[in-house]
């Protein structure tokens, strides 16, 4: 059994050019509602069903030319880390510690990864 199994999408993550205009489009286009606010790194969490979609000022965020998307997170099964990392590392993929980040479900551990076209990809495990 492999150390890594999706049970499903958590959050994505996008840099929007204008924060307004995107919060209307997936607020009252698509009927998300905003669920929590950090404005020291303008990000908008939108809830999406049982999902989240987060916007990103990308006024706030790295520089000219980044993509619009900043990475997305897949939610797994369960998070033991250790056996997560070695897996990775079997695999030729760098990892760093696992960190506790806000997701869907609330806060939980997670690791950041990058495919082999360089988005990133966070590994994120259980609520606690």
């Amino acid at each position: 059994m492999s150390a890594i199994a999706i049970r499903n999408l958590d959050h994505v993550v996008i840099r929007a050019s204008d924060l307004d205009r995107s919060l209307a489009f997936y607020c009252e286009v698509l009927g998300c509602t905003e669920e929590r606010r950090v404005d020291r790194i303008g990000l908008v969490q939108l809830r999406a069903g049982s999902c989240m979609i987060d916007l990103v000022d990308a006024k706030d965020n790295p520089p000219e030319g980044a993509r619009n998307m900043d990475h997305f997170a897949v939610r797994l099964e369960s998070f033991d880390e250790a056996a997560i990392r070695a897996f990775l590392a079997e695999h030729g993929i760098a990892s760093d510690e696992a960190k506790s980040r806000y997701g869907a479900e609330g806060d939980g551990p997670s690791i950041y990864v990058e495919d082999p076209d360089g988005n990133t990809v966070e590994l994120k495990g259980p609520p606690y």
